[in-house]
């Protein structure tokens, strides 16, 4: 019933609008556990501080514990990834601030993770992130390293790399105190039950076969990441199934549409020629095929902009639903931070998710291969 309640919803608006039907009025559906909306600040670690906030509520949906952890833990263990791979790719490979959700669990699985309290990635009195310089200063080294190896190439060069990263985001820790028991970054994620094997990424696009894994074509993903790809209608269906089972789910989308507002909170897709106020007045939205969405991904209309973390369901007045999106650009913005994402938005811009596996039907499981 309710994937019949969220396709129809946006049809009835895209169909029955004879007039504006006035401000946007939303009733809360589905509001599952998460932490409060933080400020990356002037970073692109969009990918750690949403992933990281998805398993902020992993932890509480399986152990009841609520836990502030590092996103910086994560994007400092990251980094020299991203350098090896740039520098033995030869520069012919994605070497920037950006990654997506399996990089958190990649990072995870190899490095564990810490709570905020014993790694914050400030060092001095700093209290808000800007890695501007951090990171000219490391991008202009792999890129002399390639361009000039006799020179820059040397036995100890990810000894110099880490010493920068140290310089601007001090050094964690190897072991820590929490609640009085000493553990490993490793240790802990094994206590808190953080599974990486349980973490499964979705995608869907009409250029490769369906129910099978694929490397997605984007940027970012430079660490060749695979994503099973879904018929459209189903990865739109198991969003919303995850969410009404009181799973939260960790995505990527575009952000750089002029329908997208933190300031005003909302991301919807109004028909072409809508001229009014988009976030005043509730407006018929696209309902985009499968082939719109592959059309405006290739053409480069959709690109990967950003990720955040959707931790519930609204709906409007006349029944249209929206995914509550926790951002992280800060609290000072509508709804305290948060995204309402139309579906219709979700479904057209939106370019792929990672959640856990038990949120899958046993038939979709059985149809990819997972156990």
């Amino acid at each position: 019933m309710r994937k019949l309640t969220i396709i129809a919803g946006v049809l009835l608006s895209a169909f029955s609008f004879a007039q504006k039907i006035g401000e946007y009025q939303f009733t809360p559906l589905v509001n599952n556990d998460h932490t409060q909306v933080t400020d990356q600040g002037q970073t692109g670690t969009c990918w750690s501080f949403s992933t990281v906030s998805f398993l902020e509520s992993e932890v509480k949906r399986i152990n009841g514990k609520s836990i502030d952890l590092s996103e910086m833990y994560i994007v400092k263990n990251t980094y020299p990834k991203k350098a090896y791979n740039y520098v033995y790719r030869q520069g012919k490979a994605q070497f920037s601030e950006g990654g997506l959700a399996h990089d958190v669990i990649n990072a995870v699985r190899t490095d564990g993770i810490v709570p905020f309290e014993n790694y914050t990635g400030f060092v001095g009195d700093i209290s808000s992130y800007d890695h501007s310089v951090m990171v000219n200063q490391l991008t202009g080294y792999v890129e002399n390293i390639v361009k000039y190896p006799n020179a820059f190439l040397k036995e100890n060069w990810m000894q110099e790399f880490d010493t920068t990263l140290e310089k601007y985001m001090g050094k964690e820790p190897q072991s820590f105190t929490y609640e009085g028991k000493q553990y490993t970054p490793q240790q802990f994620a094994a206590h808190l039950k953080i599974n990486p094997d349980d973490y499964v990424s979705f995608s869907s696009f009409t250029n490769v076969p369906y129910y099978k894994p694929f490397v997605l074509s984007i940027p970012d993903n430079f660490s060749n990441g695979s994503f099973y790809n879904l018929p459209l209608d189903e990865y739109m269906q198991l969003m919303a199934d995850a969410l009404h089972k009181g799973f939260t789910i960790s995505f990527s989308t575009d952000v750089s549409e002029p329908t997208f507002s933190a300031k005003n909170g909302m991301a919807i897709l109004p028909l072409e020629g809508q001229k009014e106020d988009y976030f005043k007045v509730l407006l018929p939205e696209k309902w985009a095929t499968a082939e719109d969405r592959q059309k405006n991904f290739e053409n480069y209309t959709t690109v990967d902009d950003h990720l955040m973390q959707i931790t519930g369901i609204l709906k409007d007045q006349i029944g249209n639903q929206y995914f509550d999106v926790k951002n992280s650009w800060g609290t000072n913005l509508a709804n305290g931070g948060d995204i309402y994402m139309s579906a219709a938005y979700m479904r057209m811009k939106s370019i792929c998710f990672l959640v856990h596996k038990d949120a899958l039907s046993n038939d979709l499981k059985k149809k990819l291969g997972i156990q």
